[in-house]
């Protein structure tokens, strides 16, 4: 079986993402970066340093914004075989009709791992798989969306690139996060 990679909210080519503060502090959300290209090419380099070319890449939302030729460029860049978990600030129709996704989700569940992967936080009432929450299985939502901010109470894991030091995490390290979660 290939290695399993899970990122989220890359935000390619998002000059805006570099002004964004936290809520509650007032510090930028990625102050490492000098400017966009700057941001891209330390993303694509983090990727690029734990993904090999035959491993699968699910990617939980929000890749990129702005210029889709040069998304084009890019993309190609980093490597594994894609898959996309969409986001609410996807573009689906453009996403999905090139090659740059093998497989377009709502979801993905690994139900060995007991591993239910979302762009957003899910409600805790749907993380079962079995039977109704306290008869089947429970599940950790692996999820990004909310960037910087911590995951809800309970068994949630917030893979938001600023949480992961801009690089993919490996699925086997978050089932054992999982595993450990749901005991």
């Amino acid at each position: 079986m290939s290695n399993i990679w899970v990122v989220s909210d890359t935000h390619f080519n998002h000059v805006n993402i570099l002004r964004f503060k936290d809520s509650k502090t007032g510090d930028l959300i990625r102050p490492k970066f000098d400017d966009v290209k700057n941001m891209n090419e330390v993303m694509i380099q983090r990727w690029n340093e734990v993904v090999r070319p035959g491993d699968k890449v699910y990617h939980l939302g929000d890749v990129f914004f702005g210029d889709k030729e040069q998304f084009k460029v890019m993309w190609p860049r980093l490597m594994g075989s894609k898959r996309l978990v969409v986001g609410n600030h996807d573009d689906i129709k453009f996403l999905s009709s090139g090659a740059f996704f093998q497989k377009v989700h709502s979801c993905r569940l690994f139900k060995d791992q007991r591993i239910l992967m979302s762009h957003r936080p899910l409600h805790e009432s749907g993380l079962w798989v079995g039977g109704a929450p306290g008869e089947g299985t429970s599940l950790m939502n692996v999820h990004g969306h909310i960037h910087q901010n911590p995951s809800p109470k309970g068994p949630y894991y917030n893979v938001s690139v600023e949480n992961t030091e801009y690089r993919p995490i490996h699925l086997d390290e978050l089932a054992k996060i999982a595993k450990r979660m749901l005991l």
